[in-house]
């Protein structure tokens, strides 16, 4: 795929997935898209730093825990897609809040790795005090995967 499908796919995701509405948010575009041997490393030197290897421990262990922690199911907006060959760069912002009644609107600069059109490798960059703030320490030791 060329880097402008490349974008235009995580534009769809990120669409899909941003809704305002609770109920309307869609992840199955970017659940059918993840490989499976996908990696999601969250950048860093905090409880959250670490790789998850493979689809189920992205969605379960990764996005599974942080449902827990919110209200409502994750919203993150995009505002700014950059292309480059296999990457897609993407600056966004969250909207969410903790069970706590914690705000977690953290920023984001996630990196994509896509290969036909399937999406290898995400590199997450966030605020890493926030993150533990509203969401606590990440549980556990290192994420088998």
């Amino acid at each position: 795929m060329s880097a402008l499908d490349n974008k235009r796919l995580m534009q769809e995701i990120f669409a899909a997935a941003g809704s305002a509405d609770s109920a309307a948010r869609d992840r199955a575009l970017f659940i059918a898209t993840l490989a499976d041997d996908a990696t999601w490393t969250v950048t860093g030197q905090y409880s959250w730093s670490r790789t998850f290897k493979g689809k189920e421990s992205i969605l379960n262990d990764l996005h599974g825990h942080v449902r827990s922690r919110l209200v409502d199911r994750t919203r993150t907006v995009a505002h700014r897609f950059i292309a480059d060959g296999d990457y897609v760069v993407v600056e966004a912002k969250g909207d969410n809040l903790t069970k706590d009644g914690v705000r977690y609107d953290n920023d984001y600069c996630l990196v994509f790795r896509l290969e036909g059109g399937r999406i290898k490798a995400i590199r997450e960059y966030c605020d890493s005090v926030l993150t533990e703030r509203a969401l606590g320490k990440f549980p556990g030791g290192e994420v088998a995967g």
